[in-house]
This record gives structure tokens, C-alpha cells and sequence, in this order.
């Protein structure tokens, strides 16, 4: 069975929409495999999305890339600063 990715929009309602079936009466097990995920990936969910609304989660996600692009900018200019300094020792 092939796994899905959910998009953190749809992760932000599946886990909304748990808190409703558990409001209305069903155990948590059960209206965790209403919206068709495991516990453990419920829970996981929860730890990692849980209070957050659809906008936040987006920019979130926008945040990460951006701090993955400036950690590798970062690495370059290092990497390039430490190449510079071995020429110059060689002088």
C-alpha cells in the first residue's frame, strides 16, 4: 500500500475534524480512523500542527524553506571563505 502525503492544509482539518467527532461522542480511536490515518500519525500530527489555523501552517512551511536556503547560502560563503584563506597562506 502506497503511503499519501497530505498537504499541511488538509492535516490542519483532518485534525479539526477529530476534535469535532470527539466532541460529539465518539472515542479517539474511533475518530482517528474516521478521517483514515493511524494513531500514531494522528499524534504526531497533533505534537507538530496541533493549535495552528490553515494561514499559520503555510507560513510556517514558507519559513522552513526560506531557513533551508539561507543555511545553505550560509554553508558557501563559508566554504568559500575557507578556500580564500588556504590560498593565502600559500602566498
Amino acid at each position: 500500500m502506497g503511503t499519501k502525503r497530505h498537504k499541511p492544509e488538509e492535516i490542519v482539518a483532518k485534525l479539526r475534524q477529530v476534535d469535532v467527532l470527539i466532541s460529539q461522542g465518539q472515542s479517539a480511536a474511533e475518530a482517528i480512523r474516521a478521517i483514515g490515518v493511524t494513531e500514531v500519525t494522528y499524534y504526531r500530527w497533533r505534537q507538530e500542527y496541533g493549535g495552528l489555523k490553515s494561514d499559520q501552517v503555510r507560513r510556517m512551511k514558507e519559513m522552513e524553506v526560506e531557513n533551508q536556503r539561507l543555511r545553505k547560502a550560509i554553508a558557501d560563503l563559508t566554504l568559500d571563505k575557507l578556500i580564500l584563506q588556504e590560498a593565502a597562506r600559500g602566498n
